[in-house]
């Protein structure tokens, strides 16, 4: 049975002398240790500031906040290969969705991106409450399926902005519907391994997928320029809606990678 996890924004627990102490949870992060009603003798897994994994033993609780001591240090899988997502801004709760599902992968960053043919648009304070509301559900996303680290979701950007953030990725892949179906993704991925001379478990890749509107042909000749290692990709023949396609390219990714198992060519990637 895994473990109830939390994240510490502020505490390193290996600088903490006392043999038991208490763990300084975020106001919702202890709220959600009330519903769980965590009991003296249970173990709780802990990221801390440092993103240091730690077993921790439940010794009594307070206030709201578990007193704990550690039981185990460090323990977890390596890190392994890296995946940002870059996902053009969709409408409702279709960004939600993509966040949530993404970080129960393993997706590390995301980058909402403001797009040429976004529906969407947002103003100063609708940027701010939504990228709030974005990064609590990667956080809860992150507590529920058990990922060492709570993955960053920056504020929207324009693809120009964004262009900065990839020039030392491994690989870019800019999904587009209107890439030949011979753009597959392996072989985007060996080439970037290839150029870069890394292994599989230290790729650093960013996946593009564009709005509902998709991509307009400036935005794919930006990010394709952006990068030395950046190449077009198909996901198929169907056309996916950019939520799914938020899911499905990181998957597939993170799979050809070894991440979810791996996929019989990883090893020889």
């Amino acid at each position: 049975m895994s473990l109830h996890r939390f994240f510490l924004d502020d505490q390193v627990l290996a600088q903490e002398a006392a043999p038991a102490f208490p763990l300084r949870l975020a106001p919702d992060d202890a709220r959600h240790a009330k519903v769980l009603r965590l009991a003296p003798g249970e173990h709780i897994a802990v990221v801390d500031a440092a993103s240091d994994y730690f077993e921790c033993e439940v010794v009594a609780v307070g206030d709201g906040l578990p007193l704990v001591r550690i039981a185990q240090r460090g323990g977890e899988r390596p890190a392994g290969p890296q995946v940002m997502l870059l996902q053009g801004l969709a409408k409702g709760d279709k960004m939600e969705e993509v966040v949530r599902h993404g970080t129960e992968l393993g997706v590390v960053a995301f980058v909402p991106l403001a797009c040429e043919r976004s529906v969407v648009r947002l103003d100063a304070k609708k940027t701010a409450s939504k990228t709030a509301r974005w990064q609590a559900i990667a956080k809860s996303a992150a507590m529920q399926s058990g990922q060492m680290r709570v993955p960053e979701v920056s504020a929207p950007r324009t693809v120009r902005e964004a262009c900065g953030l990839l020039g030392g990725a491994t690989a870019v892949l800019v999904c587009w519907e209107e890439a030949p179906e011979a753009a597959g993704l392996r072989a985007a991925l060996e080439r970037g391994l290839a150029a870069c001379g890394a292994l599989p478990a230290d790729a650093r890749v960013a996946v593009v997928v564009g709005p509902e509107g998709g991509l307009a042909q400036a935005e794919v000749d930006a990010l394709l320029g952006c990068n030395p290692r950046a190449s077009l990709v198909s996901l198929g023949p169907s056309i996916l809606r950019t939520e799914t396609a938020g899911v499905v390219a990181p998957a597939l990714v993170l799979y050809e990678l070894g991440a979810l198992g791996g996929s019989a060519e990883a090893a020889r990637l």
